[in-house]
């Protein structure tokens, strides 16, 4: 249900979910390469690599041939690549307004909190045997 929505709300502003994932690892970390770009957003290198270009030619994105390191071309985000996440974003956050629509303050601001710790946990320890999957 989640990712459909996702989905319908980038796809009004011209994006694929995958689209709006890869855009969004681009803006937390900047330049990277094809192959960065496919770990951090899940996808083989191969779909990373049709991905690039599809936005490249979109100009949602731009290869820095200035800044060449090695055989690795790095890619980042263009003016038009940002402004189109910005508009994105909000869309998005629509879907989580609604989601917490029913939830006091207090409870939004436990709910952010605990999640917050769980991803530190992540980071931090390695995962418990014994433990249940949900």
């Amino acid at each position: 249900m989640l990712s459909r929505k996702i989905r319908e709300r980038v796809a009004a502003h011209g994006l694929t979910a995958a689209q709006y994932t890869a855009l969004s690892v681009f803006r937390a970390y900047g330049h990277m390469s094809n192959a960065q770009l496919a770990e951090r957003s899940l996808i083989s290198p191969q779909s990373a690599n049709e991905m690039v270009n599809v936005m490249v030619s979109k100009g949602w994105i731009a290869r820095q041939a200035d800044a060449v390191q090695g055989r690795v071309i790095p890619i980042g985000l263009t003016d038009a690549g940002l402004a189109l996440m910005a508009q994105c974003d909000q869309a998005v956050a629509g879907i989580e307004a609604e989601m917490l629509a029913e939830l006091s303050d207090e409870e939004v601001d436990a709910l952010q909190t605990r999640l917050k710790g769980l991803v530190r946990v992540l980071k931090e320890k390695p995962a418990r045997k014994g433990r249940r999957a949900v």
